[in-house]
């Protein structure tokens, strides 16, 4: 059995809206619950128009009172936007009002362009990997505060969630494991490193009071149909979204897969599309089953995430369902 999750973007399309896109995290959510997911987090992006997904405090909050079961959590809250404090308040808070089902996934990237980068950061740190890791070492602190300590966040005093570190690169899997925290991979952005990082992350570990032995996650970017060939369709949109991130061109909703098949490739362009993409678990569920194992496998992750990048909301919740019932979801293994 495979522990499944899932993380949402709250993805905003060309034919729908920002206030839908959030509306259908929810729904989302309620029905993933229902499939057996363990873990449910969404994003932080900012001055995106094709990611609704913004203010990772509200929609947990919001993705845990809709359910009762599966845990609720960022992927991640991106750590040198905030005040370390006022973070450890907010999620605390959240695990004081939902015990136990609390995830707080902080990560470096600003999750957004460097203008609104310096916007957001008025009042916090500068994007450094050495600020960032007192940032995480300060938040670690306040989520689990000790007798004698000058700065509390008060509901973390009998409500501690769990931080768990994200990244994509050989140095945060080590900096997750010298921490003793949990380690969440982004192989949807840097699978080259998904083997090393984790490796690394390992050999790196040191238990601490979170955290008895290593424990890992993989984010993936898949999508189940019920053929190949439906598969590769609604991934269409995908495939234009790599395009325009590599062009520096993304600025609009996202295409839907009708737009998508429209869209015409040089033999060029589809080599280096073709390459960008083979990474992404796209298929049948026999075809995403395989890939699926091999990754784990080769990886020795203890839990796949999955971020499926579908128009249609029913046909999302389609993947997730195949998914679900091909890898035979074990609910409530993980911590």
């Amino acid at each position: 059995m495979t522990v499944l999750s899932i993380l949402d973007t709250a993805p905003v399309w060309q034919d729908s809206s920002p206030a839908r896109a959030l509306r259908e995290t929810l729904r989302a959510a309620q029905e993933a619950e229902r499939m057996g997911y363990h873990r449910y987090w969404v994003a932080e992006h900012h001055n995106a128009p094709f990611i609704a997904s913004c203010a990772p405090p509200v929609l947990v909050a919001l993705v845990a009172a809709a359910t009762s079961r599966i845990r609720a959590g960022s992927g991640g809250v991106m750590l040198p936007n905030h005040p370390p404090l006022v973070v450890a308040e907010q999620f605390a808070t959240l695990e004081a009002l939902h015990p136990g089902r609390v995830d707080l996934g902080v990560g470096r990237s600003p999750g957004t362009d460097m203008a609104t980068a310096r916007a957001l950061r008025r009042v916090s740190s500068p994007p450094g990997s050495d600020a960032f890791r007192e940032q995480v070492r300060e938040l670690v602190g306040y989520c689990s505060p000790r007798e004698g300590d000058e700065i509390v966040a008060v509901p973390a005093t009998d409500a501690r969630p769990p931080v768990w570190l994200l990244g994509s690169s050989v140095d945060n899997g080590r900096f997750a494991g010298e921490l003793g925290l949990p380690f969440a991979f982004a192989h949807h952005i840097r699978p080259e490193n998904a083997a090393d990082a984790l490796r690394a992350y390992r050999e790196a570990f040191r238990p601490s009071a979170a955290l008895a032995e290593p424990y890992a996650l993989i984010s993936c970017a898949v999508i189940v149909a019920d053929t190949d060939e439906r598969a590769r369709w609604l991934a269409g949109p995908s495939k234009v979204v790599v395009a325009e991130s590599l062009k520096g061109t993304r600025n609009t909703p996202n295409p839907t897969p009708e737009q998508a098949a429209r869209v015409r490739w040089t033999s060029a362009e589809e080599s280096v599309l073709e390459a960008r993409t083979a990474h992404h678990l796209i298929g049948a569920p026999d075809t995403v089953r395989d890939r699926a194992a091999r990754l784990l496998d080769d990886t020795g992750a203890d839990e796949l995430m999955v971020m499926t990048l579908v128009h249609d909301l029913d046909e999302r919740l389609r993947s997730y369902e195949l998914l679900a019932k091909t890898l035979e979801t074990e609910a409530g293994k993980a911590g």
